[in-house]
């Protein structure tokens, strides 16, 4: 093992040149495997931050429900019916709609996910808002997502002079407060305020209809039971999750319905395949290079076992000096991509980890293909 460690360097360091654009391309590979996770992440996680948000044991939906930027509406009195368990605690309805708004320093108009829900019984977690919710209580007052994208309005430095007029819908609101939910794929940004608010800004919807009911119980550790049981009281119109199911529903839709999620799979694959030729090019650039002298190992009795090791060797190197930059230059675009975008563009321990291994991967199959003309070849026919 020591000798074919020592063989393969040198033939690596041998071509500095050759070396450094094996590396500049395996880098390159792994940046763009890396952008397209992290952008199939932040589809995934964004997508799924009201899921999450929602103070919630279950969740009730209507069963064609798959995204909340296009959601359906189910019948208030389920979720009342619901209520009557008695293993929930209490039940709590949430509208939900997208709705224009205008910007007030430059008045433009732009979409968002408007949100209703009772101050009195909250459908969100309260720690989301910076102020009490019960602020909601006047009609026509909402709060603002401080993570929305910019072109809402410079809202958060405007609210630090007092409360800022807006309109939704047309309709005239006063914005009275932030919480903090984030933007998506769906939604650019968020707005939340009272049911009797929301009714008002949507006239045609109807207040016996509702988007989602959210359900809490007395005993989480009943939730399954629960579900099962609600879901036979409410039959095949309506479906009861929990709150995982609920954000899971979520991710499948984009995972599978949309041709955004397709596009990131298959940049992930186009990667890893630039990956595979750039280094099967360096490797059978080296073999083409040193034909005699490994015809000349072969015919002093080493075995293709032995070169194999060599190549394998090469290719193992070629992954540690390319993962490094790659991974950098990967931390560096996140970083930027999130503030531009606010979407949750993160490194994860687990993408790291996954995206090393393919590049382990891709280099041992390069090097596996390369090996292929000397292995065939017989010194004979080279001296």
């Amino acid at each position: 093992m020591r000798y074919t460690t020592v063989l393969a360097w040198h033939l690596l360091w041998k071509q500095k040149l050759r070396l450094l654009v094996a590396v500049s391309g395996i880098a390159f590979a792994n940046m763009l495997i890396f952008i397209q996770l992290g952008f199939q992440g932040a589809l995934f996680d964004s997508n799924c931050r009201l899921q999450l948000a929602l103070d919630a044991d279950l969740v009730v939906v209507n069963r064609l429900f798959s995204t909340v930027s296009s959601p359906y509406d189910f019948p208030r009195d389920k979720l009342l019916l619901c209520a009557r368990d008695a293993a929930v605690k209490e039940a709590a309805p949430l509208y939900l709609q997208m709705g224009n708004w205008k910007n007030p320093v430059d008045f433009s108009k732009r979409r968002l996910l408007v949100l209703g829900q009772d101050p009195d019984r909250p459908a969100l977690r309260t720690d989301l808002s910076e102020r009490p919710v019960t602020d909601l209580l006047p009609l026509q007052t909402v709060f603002f997502d401080r993570d929305s994208r910019p072109e809402f309005g410079p809202m958060v430095d405007l609210l630090r002079a007092g409360p800022v007029e807006a309109e939704v819908e047309d309709r005239l609101v006063r914005v009275v407060g932030l919480f903090k939910l984030g933007a998506s794929f769906g939604a650019d940004g968020n707005a939340l305020c009272s049911s009797s608010t929301f009714l008002r800004l949507f006239p045609r919807q109807s207040a016996h209809q509702i988007q989602v009911g959210v359900l809490r119980l007395h005993d989480t550790a009943l939730a399954q039971d629960c579900r099962m049981r609600l879901q036979q009281l409410l039959g095949e119109r309506e479906l009861v999750l929990t709150q995982a199911e609920f954000a899971e529903r979520e991710r499948e839709y984009w995972r599978r319905s949309t041709s955004i999620g397709f596009i990131f799979g298959l940049g992930v694959v186009i990667g890893f395949i630039v990956g595979v030729v750039i280094v099967y090019q360096v490797l059978s650039s080296d073999v083409n290079d040193h034909l005699a002298e490994y015809a000349t190992l072969k015919a002093m009795g080493y075995s293709d076992l032995y070169l194999l090791g060599v190549f394998a060797q090469e290719s193992l190197f070629l992954a540690i000096l390319g993962f490094g930059p790659g991974l950098a230059i990967a931390l560096f675009l996140y970083k930027n991509a999130a503030e531009a975008t606010t979407l949750p563009l993160a490194m994860t321990v687990s993408r790291a980890g996954s995206v090393f291994l393919a590049t382990l991967a891709m280099c041992f199959l390069s090097g596996f293909v390369a090996s292929f003309k000397l292995r065939s070849a017989d010194p004979a026919d080279i001296f």
